[in-house]
Formats: structure tokens, C-alpha cells, sequence
């Protein structure tokens, strides 16, 4: 009789530990091409164009924020060209803190995540805020702006969220088309009474060094300007937080951050140029919705006019909800890693972070509810956004220096040079923050210090070593002991 040679049937083994930790917390892959992260990207940053970006005229006059949005833009341009190299090199949930981490170790990133982590959960209850004030002036369905109103935005819009990604971005990208649209139509509307004498008509503060009709405030007000020429571009590096959620993300990701960027640089010019040049800089200086008054002006409403302050709305939810959907993901990353509690980070069946999207929603409508104060929880998130952005320039700057043969897909244009403008104009914007809210700038502060103790304290001794931006850190230790050996 022939002897049996088959081999015998292998045996399962189990799942090491690492892999199981991980498998609870993994994020649906593939679900979001370019063209719904160039959608995300915008969505960040649309409500911005209805509104806050106006305050700026208050602090600097026509010239000091025309100046300030150029250098502002400028930040964003040179941030955003740098973070396409480094999300090429880590597409990972992580972001801005996965950068750090490589670049400036533990600590660079826990400052970094944290840093964004603020924006992030501080914006969506600003903003909601917002868009109950918009609910009551427009009288839908006889609500009045308060918690109920909060309430429902959070439970609605986190709901999609748990639903799906892939949903929850196709969602965001109808709602900021609509808002888009609306920008577009606007400016049509109103450079119709475009008039270059109305621009510089915001009375002059004689006293202020350099003042003049187009600096009222003089060069200060340039820099006291800084924080609201942000709003045009605010929250548009957090794309590469979709980064493994992302079909080819290498590819991908510096495509969706580029093209967001023009769409955000195209709108800012003519939202600014039509709204002021319409019924003047002095007009909408103050005004909640800006454009409906550059629109209206002593005169009632227009059927142009009810469009654009519907459409407001349109673009308050398409940021809202696209901010969730971003402090969701930092705070996954740094959960995942253990710089948070570990349990921050487990993803439901459908691979949403569920806790990640339901706790900072809570923690938002409960600052929400009991402060209603929309514009001291911006210039927070404010704080923290600028921060973050100096810290993820000076990555870019230290890889380059530190790890020139990185293999790097897509490489950023003027390399280093572009990361110090970044770099440089971050940190003016940082301390223009304190010109303008000392008091959001200091809790700010607070929260920071507070968060740097627990990781000083506990998180930093339990990191997860298998984490993707901790793994690939220690790849970077283990080859630069190799080169020194």
C-alpha cells in the first residue's frame, strides 16, 4: 500500500495581539476618490466665505484685510504644498500628527494632534451656533436658536457619520456644491453695483501709526486682521486626515489638496472684491451675514438676497459636518496610538470610529449650549489651528534636512523654502491671535497644558508601538541606527 505523503492540515493560529488590537480599530479603505476629498477640503472651509471673514474689515479697514488675506493665503499655499509632500510620504488617519511624530518625535506629535484636535472640536460647536442663529432669522419651522436646535445638528449629522464614510462624504459633497454654487451666484449679483470709491470708506483711526483711508488702522491692523483672512482657508489641511480612507491616497491626496486650494483661493477674491466694492467695506464690517447685506443694503429683502442666506446655511452645514468628520479622525489616530485612551479609538461594524464621532459631539454641544458665545469657540480653534500649522511646516523642514533620500512620490515646489514661509507666517499668525482674543488665546493655553500633563504624566509610557505613525517612526530610529553603525 502506498504510503499517504499529503500533508497534514495547518493548524489556525491566533491572532497576535498587536493584530487584534488593531483589527478593532480599522477605518473603511478606498471609500473616497480625489474628487470627494477636494469636496471635504472645501467643505472645511466654505462657511467661512458667508461669514467672520468680514470682522477683519473692523480690524485692519479694506487694505489692512486685503493684505492680510494675501499673506494668509499665502501660509495656506506654501502649508498645503508641503502637507501634499508629507501625506504622500504617511497616508495615515494620523495627519499632521503622524508628520510631527516622524519628524519631531513623541512630543512634537502629541503638541501637533492636540493642536489640531482643538480646532477641530472647538470649530463644529461654533458653528453650530451658527447655524441655529441662521434656523431663527429664517424663521424655519418657527425654531429659535438654542439647544434644541444644537441637539439636533450633532444627533442628525454624527448619525450619517456612523453610517458610513463613503456616504457621509457624498453627503458633504452636495451640500458644498450647493454653497459653492451660491458664492458664485452672488458675485454675479452684487459686483453688478461694484464701485471702487465704496471699498475704502471705513473711518480712519487718525492716532494709528500708518493709517490712511485703505489702512484706517494702520499697519497694525494688518496683523490684528491675520486671524479673520484665516476664515477664507480655514480647515483645509485636514485632508490628509481621510488619508486611509482614501483611494490611492499617494496620488490622490496632493491632487485633492491642490485643486481644494484654488477653488478656496477663487472664491475668497471674489466673495471679498463683491461684498465690499458692493455697498461698501464700513456696511458689512459688523454684519452676521455679510453678503445679504451687500446685497440688500437699506433696502428689504430680494429674491437674490433669501437665496444667498438660505445657501449660508447650506455652507454652515457642509463645514459642520465636515469638521466632525475631521476631529473624528484625529482624535481615532492619537487614540489608536495611546497618546488617548485606547477605547476612544474602536470602529463599529461599518468601520466608523464610533466613539470618536459621539464623544467630542457631546463635549461640543455641551460648550455650545452652555456658552451660545459662536465667536470665542472660533477664535480657540483659531489658536490651536495656528499652532498646528507651525509645527507640521517644521516637520516638512526637519525631514528634508534630516531624511533627504525619503522616497517621496510628490515633492514640494521651492522644497524647504515653501515650509519656511509657512513656518514663519504661522507663528505671525499665532501671536496675532492674542491682538485679538487674549482670553480665547489663554484658555486655549489652559486646555493645551492640561493635555500636555496627561501625556507628560501617563500616555507618553503607553504608547502602542504597532500603531501605523508610531511603526513607521521606529523604522526611521532603526535605520539611523543602522547608518551609524
Amino acid at each position: 500500500m502506498a504510503e499517504d505523503t499529503a500533508p497534514p492540515p495547518s493548524v489556525p493560529t491566533a491572532p497576535s495581539p498587536e493584530s487584534a488590537y488593531l483589527e478593532r480599530r480599522t477605518l473603511r479603505r478606498g471609500s473616497a476618490g480625489w474628487l470627494l476629498l477636494t469636496g471635504l477640503g472645501v467643505a472645511y472651509v466654505v462657511s467661512g466665505d458667508f461669514s467672520g471673514w468680514n470682522i477683519g474689515l473692523a480690524e485692519g479697514g479694506f487694505g489692512g484685510l486685503a493684505i492680510a488675506t494675501v499673506l494668509m493665503g499665502t501660509m495656506y499655499a506654501c502649508l498645503v504644498f508641503a502637507l501634499a509632500e508629507l501625506s504622500a510620504i504617511l497616508p495615515t488617519a494620523g495627519g499632521g500628527y503622524g508628520f510631527a511624530r516622524r519628524a519631531l518625535g513623541p512630543w512634537g506629535g502629541f503638541l501637533t494632534g492636540t493642536a489640531i484636535l482643538i480646532e477641530y472640536v472647538l470649530a463644529p460647536a461654533a458653528i453650530v451656533i451658527f447655524i441655529g442663529d441662521y434656523v431663527e432669522s429664517l424663521g424655519l419651522f418657527g425654531l429659535t436658536s438654542g439647544w434644541p436646535v444644537y441637539l439636533a445638528c450633532f444627533a442628525v449629522f454624527i448619525g450619517i457619520h456612523l453610517w458610513g464614510v463613503g456616504e457621509a462624504l457624498r453627503f458633504s459633497l452636495v451640500v458644498t456644491a450647493i454653497a459653492v454654487a451660491a458664492l458664485i451666484i452672488f458675485a454675479v449679483g452684487a459686483l453688478t453695483d461694484f464701485s471702487v470709491t465704496r471699498l475704502d470708506d471705513v473711518p480712519v483711526d487718525p492716532t494709528a501709526f500708518g493709517s490712511s483711508s485703505w489702512l484706517p488702522f494702520g499697519l497694525l491692523g494688518i496683523w490684528a486682521a491675520f486671524p479673520f483672512a484665516m476664515w477664507f482657508f480655514l480647515g483645509v489641511e485636514g485632508v490628509p486626515l481621510a488619508a486611509e480612507e482614501a483611494k490611492d491616497p499617494v496620488r490622490s491626496l496632493p491632487r485633492a489638496l491642490a485643486t481644494a486650494m484654488a477653488v478656496l483661493t477663487l472664491l475668497a477674491l471674489v466673495t471679498f472684491l463683491a461684498a465690499t466694492g458692493a455697498q461698501g467695506s464700513d456696511a458689512v464690517k459688523a454684519a452676521g451675514n455679510p453678503l445679504v447685506v451687500a446685497l440688500e443694503g437699506d433696502g428689504g429683502p430680494t429674491a437674490l438676497s433669501r437665496f444667498v442666506n438660505y445657501a449660508g446655511l447650506a455652507g454652515l452645514v457642509a463645514s459642520f459636518f465636515s469638521l466632525i468628520y475631521a476631529g473624528s479622525r484625529q482624535l481615532f489616530a492619537l487614540s489608536r496610538a495611546g497618546y488617548l485612551p485606547r477605547f476612544l479609538s474602536l470602529t463599529s461594524r461599518r468601520k466608523a470610529p464610533y466613539l470618536g464621532l459621539v464623544i467630542p459631539g457631546v463635549i461640543g454641544f455641551a460648550l455650545a449650549a452652555a456658552t451660545g458665545d459662536g465667536a470665542r469657540m472660533l477664535n480657540i480653534a483659531v489658536f490651536g489651528a495656528t499652532i498646528s500649522y507651525a509645527l507640521m511646516a517644521l516637520s516638512h523642514i526637519v525631514l528634508r534636512r534630516r531624511e533627504p533620500g525619503l522616497p517621496r512620490p510628490y515633492r514640494t515646489p521651492g522644497g524647504v523654502a515653501t515650509s519656511s514661509v509657512a513656518f514663519v507666517l504661522a507663528l505671525s499668525a499665532l501671536v496675532a491671535t492674542f491682538l485679538v482674543d487674549r482670553d480665547a488665546a489663554f484658555i486655549a493655553l489652559a486646555v493645551y497644558a492640561a493635555a500636555l500633563a496627561y501625556f507628560a504624566f501617563y500616555s507618553r509610557h503607553h504608547l502602542v508601538a504597532s500603531a501605523p505613525e508610531e511603526e513607521f517612526a521606529a523604522l526611521a530610529a532603526a535605520e539611523a541606527e543602522l547608518t551609524r553603525d
